[in-house]
């Protein structure tokens, strides 16, 4: 049985990372403060927006957060500034969390109290959100609707109890941000770990632009908005001005409805001229990136994980992405599906998974005897990510960066079709409240959002605390998207089960996603795509708990 006081990590730059900050962690402390926490300014931020619905610090919020205990208390610290990162061979500049990519790892035990301070050393205001995690709404991280923009210069803690294990992310909830290096794994340990392994592997994938020939995620959006250069500062992410400073088949963008730029911004043309994919019904996306990563490495200098044959491996993959899907597989091994976006699942035996932009899932291989390629494949655009699994008897050369994986044309699972383990499935309820949303915009206008409505913080969608409530997302779009529900986790709903616990599922072209979810975290909570692309160009909105 893995025991977690013994953890082993195999030897990764963010092992080494998470190690050097759990060094930094307090023991045992005494119970926190509950309320606001940040560093420099002790007011309560209130959101503008209709009365009678329960804001992010109210007593419904501290209360619900007192029910989650206060364990120990877990001391991180994050500075986020302009950085020069190497990327196996690839030298940019950008923005990043400590000076790393991805950012260093958070590893917490569930029970444990997150104690993170963010020290903006940024050109431009920020904030942390915790991706999937069920925490107190004032520590959301969203600005203008749980807090106040972090401004450069200034600090804030984010404090918050952390009740269920699982596979998170950190990352910047700020403009464009999150295409850049603001990004971090965050894993939260079980003290009751049902799961028996050998080694453990955090997979992180991602995108990448950030400074290749001049390239800034906000002069790529600018590009792909029909008017050249949009205000970033009102769009769906916050008030972030951060401008300074797999294969596919042929399919040509311009007949699927993309109109061209009419102005070159910051860098070369990324807009995707040429973008399908079978599993996703469409196209794969709309920016071209020159550059895809694991473990902030590129696939001509990879990242190599060792250990020994016979090795039962558990991978933690997190697609940090912000417009990629990714198909991922292991050369010469199958894969067991344990957990997806933290929880767990009856496992399932696949050859490739396909991973929407924040999703999560944590697999289990037993490690044959040889040098083995981990691929991330760009689903629907070219490119790929690659590192390597050898073990110590391995030997041989690292495989060439194109190399192509049986795996990835094998059995892949798809997340609808993931059943929960019984331990965290919803139980069968009659919803008290429905809610439909359409989701609506084009590629040739860049018009994402909701009901044909751009994002404000002042929305509402009204629930109540103790309701069951299904929600409907219907996608009138050509595109595809990855849904996020924020401080919730919900269940896919089939024809004839209630599905995995998720917290970001995708809604594929002219179909709809059906969810249902317990309203028992009270407070402003954001739903919206998290391909960044389109959330900050206005497809988001707010549930809020009426009062």
């Amino acid at each position: 049985m893995y025991k977690p006081s013994r953890r082993t990590l195999l030897r990764t730059p963010i092992a080494a990372a998470g190690a050097g900050f759990l060094a930094s962690c307090t023991g045992p402390g005494s119970a926190p403060r509950f309320g606001p926490q940040p560093v420099g300014d002790g007011e309560k931020f209130v959101p503008p927006g209709p009365r009678g619905y329960v804001n992010p610090s109210d007593p419904e919020v501290l209360a619900a957060e007192r029910k989650r205990g206060a364990g120990r208390v877990r001391t991180f610290r994050f500075t986020a500034a302009e950085a020069h990162l190497d990327l196996g061979g690839r030298a940019v500049h950008t923005w990043a969390y400590n000076e790393e990519v991805p950012g260093p790892l958070v590893r917490v035990t569930a029970g444990d109290v997150l104690d993170l301070t963010l020290a903006n050393r940024l050109p431009a205001t920020t904030t942390l959100h915790s991706h999937g995690v069920r925490l107190r709404c004032d520590m959301d991280g969203v600005p203008d609707l749980t807090q106040r923009a972090i401004h450069s210069g200034s600090d804030f803690r984010y404090h918050f109890a952390v009740d269920h294990p699982g596979t998170y992310l950190l990352h910047s909830h700020v403009g464009m941000q999150p295409d850049r290096a603001l990004y971090a794994p965050l894993i939260v340990d079980d003290p009751k770990e049902p799961l028996s392994y050998d080694k453990e592997w955090v997979v992180v994938l991602d995108d990448w632009l950030d400074g290749v020939e001049g390239s800034t995620p906000d002069g790529v959006l600018s590009q792909l908005k029909p008017g050249g250069a949009m205000d970033m500062g009102s769009m769906a992410m916050g008030p972030g001005h951060d401008s300074p400073g797999h294969e596919s088949q042929g399919h040509d963008r311009k007949a699927s409805g993309h109109a061209p730029s009419s102005r070159k911004s910051q860098g070369p043309d990324r807009v995707l001229h040429h973008s399908y994919s079978r599993m996703l019904h469409g196209e794969g996306g709309s920016v071209d990136y020159p550059h895809y990563l694991i473990n902030g490495r590129l696939p001509h200098n990879p990242s190599v994980f060792r250990c020994r044959p016979g090795d039962r491996v558990r991978l933690r993959i997190i697609n940090a992405g912000s417009e990629t899907a990714f198909r991922f597989a292991l050369g010469g091994h199958a894969m067991t599906v344990t957990h997806t976006d933290g929880y767990p699942v009856k496992h399932k035996k696949t050859d490739a998974l396909l991973i929407g932009m924040a999703e999560r899932y944590d697999v289990l291989i037993t490690a044959k005897d040889g040098v083995f390629p981990l691929v991330a494949a760009a689903e629907g655009k070219k490119g790929r990510a690659l590192a390597v699994l050898r073990t110590a008897k391995g030997s041989g050369k690292l495989p060439p960066a194109d190399v192509r994986l049986d795996e990835l044309d094998g059995n892949t699972v798809p997340a609808r079709r993931l059943l929960p383990d019984e331990s965290v499935a919803l139980r069968k309820r009659d919803p008290d409240r429905e809610i439909r949303i359409r989701i609506t915009g084009s590629m040739a206008k860049f018009d994402w959002g909701f009901d044909h409505k751009p994002y404000s913080p002042q929305q509402r969608h009204p629930v109540r605390a103790g309701e069951r409530v299904r929600l409907t997302l219907i996608n009138a779009t050509n595109m595809w998207h990855p849904m996020h529900l924020h401080g919730h986790t919900f269940a896919v709903v089939g024809l004839d089960s209630v599905g995995a616990r998720k917290d970001t599922a995708m809604v594929l072209p002219h179909r709809k996603l059906v969810i249902d979810f317990d309203a028992d975290n009270p407070g402003l909570w954001m739903l919206h795509c998290h391909n960044q692309y389109h959330s900050e160009s206005g497809m988001m909105t707010v549930l809020g708990y009426r009062k």
